[in-house]
């Protein structure tokens, strides 16, 4: 994002704290990255809605106490997402539902898209599951810098302010977590 646009995302925000039309703009803006996100590191089109549906209900909570530091508003739902998807594993629902098990349970006209490009996705790669499932056996610190890194292709001084961590701890994250997934994979 260049500068003029994030200087326009600080007014969207600003305005987001008073106005809830403005808000549904930051939610049109960032709702396929957050779902996608959810996605990835969930593997469960279900869970991914949910939690993108609380990230979104959380930040509207708490967009009066955000303050803007110009960095993408994004990182903050990231955060809050990642926060969700820990809490959801943490909580003892690691279990996996496989996307066609799914599927059906969904009102498809409601997410009709969303859920074709998600198939489509998961379907293009069959390595995915896979890599998912050993990518899910790592613990949560390793887990969030690898999907920021990777499947959101975030750089590391983005992967810094979403998480709210020193430099060096991402990246010691980053390698740790790969080696131990590099481990897993074999």
């Amino acid at each position: 994002m260049i500068v003029e646009d994030l200087k326009s995302e600080g007014e969207l925000v600003r305005r987001a704290q008073h106005d809830r039309e403005a808000f549904g703009e930051l939610y049109e803006i960032h709702y396929s990255r957050i779902f996608n996100y959810a996605l990835k590191r969930t593997a469960n089109v279900q869970l991914a809605l949910d939690i993108t549906s609380i990230t979104f209900l959380k930040a509207l909570n708490q967009i009066k106490k955000f303050h803007w530091r110009d960095i993408p508003f994004s990182a903050w739902l990231y955060r809050i997402a990642s926060n969700e998807i820990a809490d959801h594993f943490r909580n003892g629902n690691n279990k996996m539902a496989k996307l066609d098990e799914v599927a059906p349970m969904l009102d498809a006209r409601e997410f009709s898209d969303e859920i074709a490009e998600a198939e489509e996705e998961l379907s293009k790669q069959d390595e995915f599951l896979r890599l998912h499932e050993k990518l899910s056996e790592l613990p949560d610190k390793y887990q969030e810098v690898i999907a920021l890194k990777f499947f959101e292709k975030k750089k590391i001084k983005d992967i810094v302010e979403i998480l709210g961590k020193k430099e060096g701890t991402v990246k010691s994250l980053l390698h740790r977590g790969l080696e131990r997934l590099k481990e897993k994979m074999q």
